[in-house]
């Protein structure tokens, strides 16, 4: 039998955005989103996993700390291994294309899973009534599956090819452009392409994509609020 070490990619470990925070322009959009998504088949488990040459594995589990609060932005240092600083930027597509790189990419030899994860939340809105924090700590595999995954030197680089405001979302600010000021949350979709490696000479490439929340108040720097469950073209 295969074993199939899952990537770190943002189909299947996802969670929803909670209802009591679909606020402003959130409360609109996602839900046009989710509806149109309910249409669209949520990407395939299989196309999150990728082979190593001997035997058959579990799927990744959520997180134990995927349900917390993000709380304040800690710097990511050293103490995130591998994973990239937050840009400095505030034009949402920029900055959504820059988060997807980011949680496509990942390098298990030299990060541990605390660390991807505290990279990861160094992305976050520290304001807390519009982060769910749990969409975004949900794409790491559990630590058991971690470990496997290093055992491997499994690690994964990103080419984001594109990013765009789905029809949905400019079709909501069309109709009212006002009501995005309450948030300032954009939803972006980016697709792109993920080449994963572990050792031995293992290791292949697949499509991706996903569709963010981003967070960018007039003044300030972009951060992450959460992550679509599933993907809107």
């Amino acid at each position: 039998m295969r074993n199939r070490f899952p990537a770190l990619s943002l189909s299947s470990y996802g969670a929803g955005w909670p209802a009591n925070r679909r606020i402003a322009i959130v409360a609109v959009v996602v839900t046009v989103l989710l509806t149109i998504a309910a249409a669209v088949a949520w990407l395939s488990g299989s196309g999150n996993a990728h082979r190593d040459p001997t035997a058959a594995g579990p799927a990744a589990a959520h997180s134990p700390s995927s349900s917390e609060a993000p709380g304040p932005r800690p710097e990511a240092a050293s103490g995130s291994g591998s994973v990239a600083k937050p840009p400095q930027i505030s034009e949402p597509v920029a900055y959504a294309q820059a988060a997807a790189r980011m949680l496509w990419s990942y390098d298990t030899r030299d990060t541990s899973r605390d660390q991807q994860l505290a990279g990861m939340r160094a992305w976050m809105t520290a304001e807390t009534k519009y982060a769910d924090w749990a969409s975004v700590s949900g794409q790491v595999p559990d630590p058991v599956l971690w470990s496997r995954m290093a055992d491997q030197d499994q690690r994964a680089t990103a080419h984001v090819t594109e990013g765009h405001y789905p029809g949905a979302f400019k079709q909501a600010l069309a109709e009212d452009p006002s009501a995005i000021t309450e948030a300032y949350i954009y939803v972006v979709t980016v697709n792109g392409t993920q080449q994963i490696a572990w050792k031995k000479g293992g290791g292949g490439a697949e499509e991706r994509a996903v569709t963010l929340a981003v967070q960018c108040r007039p003044g300030h720097d972009c951060t992450l609020a959460a992550i679509a469950p599933s993907v809107t073209q």
